[in-house]
């Protein structure tokens, strides 16, 4: 019995050794640190990681490299390729109340600040013009590369026919932006719309110019409440105008944008056969 015992156990051990030689030769174990050879007749096997030649089969590939970005678009893909893909920017808020009325002094000894052009003759036609009747002061680099507006006006007119025969009521209104900035103060900055220099500004529309016609039966008033509302496309200011329209440089524009910036609001018009006008000018400005 003790010499069947001692063959087996041999068989045993001889078995145990092949397979750990086996293991050891694919690299799945590795010697414990610390156990010197012959110090331990039964080492413990611990498990390796599978190297990198292993996972991929014994073959070493490179990692691919990224494809490079893309260009950015041109102005003649997009339209305005300086505010391409920039958020918005929220710039100020101003707005401004103008009349017209046969009694002007009544309303300005209530409010001396209220701006009212008097209706002397309804028949006749009667001109205003209101220059910074608003304003709004932005900080330097307040925006990347425009101005843009969002214009809201209310307008409530009365017409009156106080002939005998049938006539057409009007009023018409044009509300601009007057512009102030340092760098428009160049002398040599020659500004194209008037043939002179800035002089430190340049007056721009703002697309909102309307005109309302109406026929009018005698001795009938009629008053109409308009409300509209006008948003920029391309901008009041922007990079691209300043170089096309204005003429100025690219380190010009730069400049502009870097330095603090004033927006005054204008209103004009004339009506005729109108009783008394109401404007309410809301403006907002953003930027990118």
């Amino acid at each position: 019995m003790h010499r069947k015992t001692l063959i087996l156990a041999i068989v045993s051990g001889l078995g145990l050794a092949g397979a750990l030689a086996y293991a050891a030769n694919r690299g799945a174990i590795v010697p414990v640190p610390g156990f010197a050879a012959g110090n331990a007749a039964f080492p413990v096997p611990v498990a390796a990681a599978p190297s990198t030649a292993a996972t991929f089969g014994g073959n070493l590939r490179p990692a691919a490299k990224p494809a490079p970005p893309p260009p950015p678009p041109t102005d003649a893909q997009v339209g305005d390729a300086a505010s391409f893909g920039r958020n918005v920017r929220w710039l100020g808020l101003a707005s401004a109340f103008v009349f017209a009325d046969p009694d002007c002094a009544s309303l300005q000894a209530e409010n001396p600040d209220v701006l009212c052009q008097p209706i002397t003759d309804t028949t006749a036609s009667t001109s205003f013009n209101f220059t910074d009747i608003a304003r709004v002061t932005l900080p330097a680099n307040a925006t990347n590369s425009l101005l843009c507006h969002w214009f809201s006006p209310r307008v409530v007119v009365g017409f009156v026919n106080e002939g005998a025969t049938p006539v057409l009521g009007r009023l018409s209104y044009n509300p601009t932006l007057t512009v102030e900035n340092a760098v428009l103060a160049d002398p040599a900055l020659i500004d194209p719309t008037t043939g002179v220099a800035f002089n430190g500004r340049l007056t721009t529309s703002m697309s909102a110019s309307e005109t309302f016609t109406i026929a009018l039966d005698p001795g009938l008033p009629i008053t109409q409440s308009l409300r509209d509302s006008v948003v920029c496309q391309a901008g009041f200011v922007s990079r691209r105008q300043l170089i096309e329209t204005y003429g100025l440089t690219a380190a010009q524009v730069s400049s502009f944008f870097a330095n603090p910036t004033t927006i005054r609001m204008n209103v004009s018009g004339n009506m005729r056969h109108a009783s008394f006008a109401q404007l309410s000018l809301g403006l907002r400005i953003v930027g990118d």
